[in-house]
């Protein structure tokens, strides 16, 4: 039986991830968060001392990269940081960057690990580009304030030190980065289920969530 893929996409602090994980929890599904990859690329470039705004170097460095190299950095606590999103919304329009993860991403969801019958994936391009032809998308938003709010109340409780107007403005600045790039723009599919949760919490998005899966995987 081929799997079943559940697409997760949305902005940055949407609660997307939050969502997907709480999805394959109850389905007993794998789950990936994409964005973990990205970020791994950007923080093994700056590691290695690449400027980030050198696309050519960037390029450069993925085609050097083993994915296996990327893969054992996403444990790293460092990529739950304010820094690493930063860098992956500047690695990830790279086509290269992208070309490299592709296939992995891909394999993850039509063959999931230790067995399991589906699989969840959340990202900016799983319903567009790299599960096109997922059982279930849906697309996780809220307002732009809101998800600044949110981002800016998880740095505080990291510890690390930030401004709810530098989270603002780095939230629009990476928005902007992530839905107007040329390669695999940032942006719902087509018919993805849009699910805005700007004025419900994690466990009410998750049950809103669950409605539209659930109706979804009822029609096999």
């Amino acid at each position: 039986m081929p799997s079943t893929i559940i697409a997760i996409d949305g902005p940055s602090a949407s609660g997307k991830g939050t969502i997907a994980r709480m999805i394959a929890e109850e389905l007993d599904y794998a789950y990936l968060d994409t964005g973990l990859l990205y970020r791994a690329v950007g923080m093994l470039a700056m590691s290695d001392g690449i400027n980030l705004e050198d696309k050519a170097a960037i390029a450069a460095f993925a085609e050097t990269l083993s994915v296996t190299a990327i893969i054992n950095k996403l444990s790293a606590p460092a990529l739950r940081s304010d820094e690493a999103a930063t860098a992956a919304s500047k690695v990830a329009p790279i086509p290269a960057v992208r070309a490299k993860l592709l296939k992995f991403q891909q394999d993850f969801g039509a063959s999931p690990p230790e067995g399991k019958k589906g699989a969840v994936l959340d990202g900016r391009d799983i319903g567009t580009i790299i599960a096109p032809n997922a059982k279930v998308k849906i697309y996780v938003t809220a307002d732009t304030a809101v998800r600044a709010q949110r981002r800016w109340k998880e740095l505080q409780k990291r510890g690390e030190t930030a401004t709810y107007a530098d989270v603002l403005a780095d939230l629009r600045a990476r928005d902007e980065r992530d839905t107007k790039r040329s390669a695999a723009p940032a942006l719902p599919a087509t018919d993805a289920v849009i699910l805005d949760n700007t004025r419900i919490n994690a466990k009410e998005t998750f049950a809103e969530a669950m409605k539209i899966v659930s109706k979804a995987l009822a029609t096999d």
